[in-house]
């Protein structure tokens, strides 16, 4: 099975300080010993590097470097699948943007959730479930599960 990532997981796996840090860690451990596969769009490594380098959000924030070389780890992963936005993808946004009335503080978790829609994934990696829910086509695995 292949498991979209999308950044909240990504930040929780790989900060020490943050709360699902052990359990997001021991997640992927198991659906790497199962065989299953993550897949990642361009979009989260973008997201990933905004957060964690941020000092208003984190205590002990990465450089730019340290987020880019973890960022580089995990795009070129050989148990890590790339999916990239494409032409029915991005119409799959537009239209769900309309369909569910999404503002502008969704863009980005819509445009993530038609990339991997399309990518034919139907599991996402997340802290925040209620962020995929409203599309009906995903079960979300989340460190407190």
């Amino acid at each position: 099975m292949v498991h979209g990532l999308d950044t909240s997981f990504l930040i929780a796996a790989e900060l020490a300080e943050h709360s699902g840090h052990a359990a997001a860690r021991r997640i992927l451990a198991q659906l790497s010993a199962a065989g299953d596969l993550i897949a990642i769009a361009p979009q989260v490594l973008a997201e990933f590097l905004h957060v964690v380098t941020d000092q208003r959000r984190l205590e002990n924030p990465l450089t730019m470097d340290q987020a880019r070389r973890v960022a580089q780890q995990w795009w070129t992963a050989s148990d890590v699948r790339q999916a990239f936005p494409s032409e029915a993808a991005t119409s799959q946004f537009l239209m769900w943007i309309q369909q569910f009335s999404l503002g502008r503080k969704r863009l980005l978790d819509t445009l993530l959730s038609a990339t991997y829609h399309h990518a034919g994934i139907q599991s996402i990696l997340t802290t925040n479930p209620a962020d995929f829910a409203v599309f009906g086509v995903f079960s979300c695995i989340t460190p407190e599960n």
